[in-house]
């Protein structure tokens, strides 16, 4: 079992930025990729950004050039830098993690992001 706590969303204006936080516990040795989703309301839940154990990244195009993931393997924690923050960024921040023998999905409670003047 892996858990994962999200934190660091909240209220910002548009152009600002917020980093959000993944804290993952349990048997960390199974997880290869975690990733960051979103769910806007009245949307499905989309992917944001990816990373592996090796550091391989991926990013949605509405994230790429403005949203920067990492992960500190040694305390198991994820992390999404987020700039230049608009209004359609908007979403409740999900952080994910993929058993790497099963591909089971391990998924945190979630985190509120909202970009508003």
């Amino acid at each position: 079992q892996v858990q994962l706590v999200e934190s660091g969303g909240g209220l910002v204006q548009p152009g600002g930025s917020l980093r959000l936080s993944c804290a993952a516990s349990g048997f960390i040795s199974i997880i290869n990729v975690m990733g960051w989703y979103r769910q806007a309301p009245g949307k499905h839940r989309e992917l944001v950004a990816t990373i592996t154990t090796s550091g391989i990244i991926d990013y949605a195009d509405s994230a790429r050039g403005r949203f920067t993931i990492s992960r500190d393997n040694a305390k198991n924690t994820l992390f999404l830098q987020m700039n230049s923050l608009r209004p359609e960024d908007t979403a409740v921040y999900y952080c994910n993690a993929v058993d790497r023998r099963t591909g089971y999905n391990y998924w945190g409670q979630g985190t509120q992001v909202t970009v508003s003047s």
